[in-house]
């Protein structure tokens, strides 16, 4: 019997793709408008779960989920200097807010998941102890065939009408201003794990 992760959801996102498998994701991604990225794009297909959950278990689990504990898998040891960065360019309430946002947005996607009944997998993948694979999994869920999109990310985490439902509720509960924080830190963030492991974008292979 498939099981639903009690509570608590969502937030980045995903796909197990890499390398040359990107290019199967492309089909699925829409030149739409959306709320934070302009007229670009939008994830249409079936969500992918392994890496989402990886995220979520990386955070701590659905039950004790912490944004500042994700970024301290995927960033490893560069984990205070990637905060110094995103706080200097940002400002401390700008990324307070990423943090905020960030731990509600687990949450509410979990909450929303278990409400549909969505089965998630029995295990997760990748490895979530392996901040290297997880950071690049998800950099390969935002890949577009243009490059990455923060928002294709999440689509891809849950589908684009729950990530689309998430962000509505963040603005009721955070306003605007809080939402547009947290996907651009996040954007920022994700481009600086990508600079530190190398990775390349769809734009460059």
């Amino acid at each position: 019997m498939k099981r639903v992760l009690p509570a608590l959801a969502c937030a980045a996102l995903i796909i197990t793709a890499s390398g040359s498998a990107l290019a199967a994701l492309m089909p699925n991604v829409k030149d739409q408008p959306t709320r934070f990225s302009g007229s670009c794009c939008v994830y249409t297909g079936a969500p992918a779960l392994p890496v989402t959950l990886s995220m979520v278990i990386a955070g701590g689990g659905p039950s004790h989920f912490s944004a500042l504990k994700l970024v301290k898998t995927l960033a490893g040891d560069k984990t205070s200097a990637e905060v110094a960065s995103l706080t200097k360019k940002f400002g401390k309430k700008k990324v307070g807010n990423f943090l905020t946002v960030f731990d509600y947005v687990v949450n509410n996607s979990l909450y929303i998941v278990q409400s549909k009944n969505i089965a998630l997998p029995a295990k997760p993948n990748p490895n979530p102890k392996d901040g290297k694979a997880l950071a690049e999994a998800l950099w390969d869920a935002g890949q577009t065939g243009n490059g990455f999109n923060v928002e294709v990310m999440l689509d891809r985490a849950v589908s684009h009408g729950i990530h689309d439902q998430v962000m509505t509720n963040i603005d009721k509960k955070y306003g605007v201003a809080a939402d547009a924080d947290y996907h651009a830190v996040l954007n920022q963030a994700m481009h600086d794990l990508a600079a530190v492991y190398g990775f390349k974008s769809s734009d460059s292979m």
